[in-house]
């Protein structure tokens, strides 16, 4: 057996391990609903009673925001809110609405470990927000502060950014933009303490600018509320050079108002 034949064998010896080791884990700790926890045939899957809950995103919704129309207005259309207070990003999409089983979701991906999650959202968000994939050139995750970082283990939105880079093709860039200043969680405050709060929060390492200078970006987080922390990583992004920035996120807060202004 020659040196080539070696290296094929001893990766079909890997990926036959890996295979059985999968198989073994699945009988130990069958697969469940990411829902409501009955088991199911896949891992990371929802069972058809929580699937036919999920509300996702579709048309019509303002071209810009991604804020969904009571009724169809037209294909292309801008919302009001958008023409009154324009985005500092080109377009913001969204693959659900952020109630029941999507919420579930979420708070497993981000308070629970489920970092195996992040591939059924990532396939979700391609779904919603083909367009801005395909009309951005590297994908770069809203930051944590190293605090928090610390706390969770792992960045929620930079574990959707790597799935949705592995099913787009387009390169992730980490480390890229950092969370300057530990802020307070965005949960229960209201828009302008939002704003307050995540203003200045953001900043791109001085040497890696020069990685996406006039590039289109790709902006990932989880959820979508009033745009605060969005809007403040935009801004980041463009004073650093960055040509264009949209936004993909998996959900979105179906709220009335100027909360609905930005993603």
């Amino acid at each position: 057996m020659d040196q080539v034949e070696g290296w094929y064998f001893a990766g079909r010896l890997k990926a036959s391990l890996r295979t059985t080791g999968a198989v073994l884990m699945r009988l130990v700790y069958p697969p469940v609903c990411s829902g409501c926890g009955k088991m199911v045939g896949q891992p990371a899957g929802l069972c058809p009673q929580c699937w036919s809950t999920v509300q996702f995103i579709e048309r019509p919704y303002c071209e810009i925001t991604g804020v969904p129309f009571d009724h169809d207005r037209g294909e292309g259309l801008v919302s009001p809110e958008a023409i009154a207070h324009p985005p500092a990003y080109a377009r913001a999409r969204a693959a659900v609405f952020h109630d029941g089983v999507a919420r579930k979701i979420v708070h497993g991906l981000k308070y629970s470990d489920r970092a195996d999650l992040a591939a059924m959202m990532a396939a979700w968000m391609i779904r919603a927000g083909r367009d801005v994939v395909d009309d951005s050139d590297v994908i770069i995750a809203v930051p944590l502060h190293r605090s928090r970082l610390f706390a969770r283990r792992y960045n929620q939105s930079a574990e959707l950014a790597r799935s949705l880079a592995r099913l787009s093709g387009k390169p992730f860039l980490p480390g890229v933009m950092l969370r300057i200043r530990a802020t307070r969680q965005q949960v229960g405050l209201g828009l302008k303490a939002r704003q307050d709060n995540v203003r200045g929060a953001f900043s791109i390492e001085p040497e890696q600018v020069q990685r996406f200078l006039g590039l289109k970006v790709l902006l990932v987080d989880d959820v979508l509320t009033t745009g605060s922390t969005v809007e403040a990583a935009t801004r980041a992004l463009l004073r650093a050079g960055a040509g264009q920035v949209n936004v993909l996120t998996f959900a979105r807060v179906a709220s009335q108002g100027e909360e609905t202004l930005y993603a």
